[in-house]
């Protein structure tokens, strides 16, 4: 009781109906430990308004209701809150079940009550530990220097003085010792070769003992992707003819010094194998870890019957939320170096002979193949597209073109204008429109509604997304509800831990992109019959994963 005395009432009221908004369902499914979490972050939140309202009455002056009034007042709230709580812990399983079901997930264990209050209380109690150990720096510093300054001066100047220490110390120490830890380990991670990657023997491949590129430098996620893929024999048995092997060329991080290097000897590799000579040359982005998605790359080989080249380089070794935050400048300048070299080289061939150029990203190799290139730079001799799946929220483009939608289409699948040049699609919805033309240059988004790291929104602090509002999404469960400051953490959580099937979510399937490269790249003479054979594979092989 000592300990809970100098607590906020309004702080403690507040902070309870946070916590039973953070058990409604979002966009994902999540375990019970992610669900503490987001409860005790929502408990701090409540309670940190609760208690500044407070302090913000009584620095006024106002009246403040007698204490017999007041102590009704406060067991009248609890009472409710208590209610509240226990009404929103028995709905959070029913809840988080109906994601499950509507994404065709297993039925999992419910929401474990216990474990969600106990994370949830000791995530509050941490976050309360710190503020008032700020609260405590700001005072010993006001202190000193009222012997030198006015109280109010001393006052504004002890704030400022606690903030900048406390920044220094989670800034300059814990947070560049953590990113430093995850760096070492990423590159150790990158640096290890699978036993069932070996060396390409045949001279046509990148790290082959003919390459530019040594095997090692390929990286991890370079000498898988250079390992997979379907070959020539099976793309051959699909089709029931003789079809030429696809190429692949990944440049490592550790390849070259600078991206412009890494550039430049990609081009050199795409050279080295006759790239130029393909139909297709696809020029694709990867995620923060350099990991080029097997269910956008595979399909369009297939399509394209082997006749296409596939080019791309790393940038980081850490996964693409960690790559976002800290290393995002300079994703966008291997980015850009690399379209600039293939792109440059591209505009000096025969526009009769030379390849269909397209670019591909998926999340964070979304957004920096989007800032890859200005299009004052290419209009003159404009590539044929770009397929951008999952875009993350922070994309400009994407932003504005959602933003500018026609007034009738969600913004979870916007129309843009006549869909002359952009289009969007998910699960149920393609590329298609009988009535518009697609033109020659294309940019086509692929995303799900359900998808955190496309429809999260720092702004759903304090309003309503722009997607909650109308119709749903097919993959969005109809309970979701707004609230202030919950949902966001909700959002942030889905997007940071959130996991879904694949279909769903961040995890996009190859069916859906084998519709979105059909019409996109327009490969010839595919019946629907072909079309259906292929899905079936692909989805035979999501079975076996």
């Amino acid at each position: 009781m000592r300990w809970v005395r100098p607590l906020s009432i309004v702080g403690i009221l507040l902070g309870t109906l946070f916590f039973a908004f953070s058990l409604t369902p979002s966009l994902l499914p999540r375990p019970f430990a992610v669900q503490g979490v987001i409860s005790g972050l929502s408990v701090t939140a409540g309670y940190a308004l609760g208690a500044i309202a407070q302090w913000l009455w009584y620095y006024l002056e106002l009246p403040a209701p007698r204490v017999r009034v007041a102590r009704i007042m406060w067991i009248i709230s609890a009472v409710v809150c208590a209610l509240v709580v226990v009404f929103f812990m028995w709905r959070a399983s029913e809840w988080q079940g109906s994601i499950r079901a509507l994404m065709g997930m297993e039925e999992s264990v419910a929401v474990q009550p216990l474990g969600v209050a106990v994370v949830a209380f000791l995530v509050f109690v941490l976050l309360l530990t710190l503020a008032r150990l700020f609260r405590g720096t700001f005072r010993f510093l006001s202190e000193k220097l009222q012997v030198v300054v006015p109280r109010r001066i001393s006052n504004v100047f002890g704030v400022l003085a606690a903030l900048g220490l406390f920044w220094a110390v989670i800034d300059g120490v814990i947070f560049t010792l953590a990113l430093r830890a995850a760096d070492s380990s990423y590159q150790q991670i990158d640096a290890l070769i699978e036993d069932d990657h070996e060396r390409p023997t045949d001279p046509e491949k990148a790290g082959s003992p003919q390459s530019l590129v040594d095997w090692q430098d390929l990286g991890r996620q370079g000498r898988s992707f250079i390992s997979s893929g379907p070959t020539a024999a099976q793309i051959s048995a699909f089709h029931g003819s003789e079809k030429p092997e696809p190429i692949r060329v990944y440049i490592g991080l550790n390849a070259a010094e600078t991206p412009e290097q890494r550039a430049r000897l990609a081009l050199e590799e795409l050279k080295r194998v006759n790239a130029f000579e393909r139909s297709i040359l696809l020029l694709v982005t990867p995620t923060g870890t350099g990991w080029v998605d097997p269910a956008a790359a595979d399909p369009v080989e297939y399509l394209h019957r082997g006749d296409i080249a596939t080019v791309t380089a790393q940038y980081s070794y850490l996964p693409s939320p960690l790559s976002l935050w800290v290393e995002e400048d300079y994703g966008v300048e291997t980015a850009r170096a690399l379209f600039e070299e293939i792109y440059g080289y591209w505009t000096e061939l025969d526009a009769d002979s030379r390849p269909d150029l397209f670019l591909h990203g998926l999340s964070l190799g979304a957004l920096n193949s989007d800032r890859s290139f200005d299009f004052y730079d290419i209009i003159h001799d404009p590539f044929q597209g770009a397929l951008w799946s999952g875009p993350p929220f922070r994309s400009e483009t994407w932003q504005r073109i959602t933003e500018r939608r026609t007034p009738d289409s969600p913004a979870w699948l916007p129309v843009f204008r006549d869909g002359h040049v952009v289009r969007f699609m998910n699960q149920e919805q393609g590329f298609d429109k009988p009535d518009e033309p697609w033109g020659p240059f294309r940019i086509g988004y692929l995303q799900y509604a359900s998808d955190p790291v496309t429809f999260f929104e720092p702004e759903s602090f304090y309003r309503e997304p722009a997607w909650m509002s109308g119709p749903r999404g097919p993959d969005v469960a109809p309970v979701l509800r707004w609230y202030p400051i919950v949902t966001m953490l909700q959002l942030a959580a889905d997007m940071a831990a959130g996991s879904a099937p694949i279909g769903y979510g961040h995890n996009y399937a190859a069916e859906h992109y084998i519709d979105a490269w059909l019409k996109l790249t327009e490969p010839q003479d595919w019946s629907e019959e072909e079309i259906d054979r292929l899905k079936d594979k692909f989805r035979s092989q999501q079975g076996k994963d």
